[in-house]
């Protein structure tokens, strides 16, 4: 009998919180629309998304200089990202990463004839 009751109130009391905390979620929701803070997390991101790195930067990632080819490039690439990879620094990893793409990109436009 007193195991049912204590089961009864915990059941009851779980509904109580969930119910609370769904209220509660739904209030911070509004409030944050209300005031703009979802708007602004929003701009915060795209702005942070936006910051490519530079010709330069990449060049200095990869340890390379305007007058390296191509496939000297893939092959800096290809071993820095491999190292990164087996000694665990992912954040490394994703800079040699972007330094590619950045160079992938003056070398198309290099290609393509336009002035990058």
């Amino acid at each position: 009998m007193a195991g049912r009751i204590i089961a009864q109130l915990i059941v009851m009391g779980s509904g109580i919180l969930g119910r609370a905390f769904f209220q509660a979620y739904r209030q911070a929701l509004a409030n944050a629309s209300k005031t703009g803070v979802a708007q602004e997390a929003m701009q915060n991101a795209v702005r942070k998304a936006g910051k490519a790195i530079t010709e330069q930067e990449a060049r200095q990632i990869l340890g390379v200089t305007e007058q390296t080819s191509w496939e000297e490039i893939v092959q800096k690439y290809d071993k820095l990202f491999e190292n990164n990879a087996k000694a665990g620094s992912f954040y490394l990893q994703s800079k040699v990463h972007r330094a590619k793409e950045c160079l992938e990109d003056v070398y198309k436009s290099k290609a393509n004839g336009t002035p990058s």
